[in-house]
């Protein structure tokens, strides 16, 4: 039998799209600023149906903070009083 040589490298005919990785740092990434911890930001309350009901989904599900650019310590707040509402029967 006779032997096939390989010529060409696969690595060598992806563009240069599916080089890039995930993991390279993001040069244009830019922060959101909280909307709940600027100044005269309304309170989270579990009482408050009309802000709760900003940061669920048409389901009823709590919706995450890269969507609603709520920082850490807020959404903490917003899922417990959301939590709070539904366990009341409020929302």
């Amino acid at each position: 039998m006779p032997s096939k040589k390989r010529t060409g490298n696969k690595k060598s005919n992806q563009s240069n799209f599916a080089k890039l990785s995930i993991f390279q740092p993001n040069k244009y990434k830019f922060g959101k600023s909280c909307p709940l911890s600027i100044k005269g930001a309304p309170v989270v309350d579990y009482k408050d149906i009309k802000l709760l009901k900003k940061y669920m989904s048409e389901n009823g599900k709590i919706l995450p903070s890269r969507i609603t650019s709520v920082c850490q310590k807020k959404q903490r707040e917003l899922s417990l009083s959301i939590k709070r509402a539904r366990n009341l029967a409020l929302i």
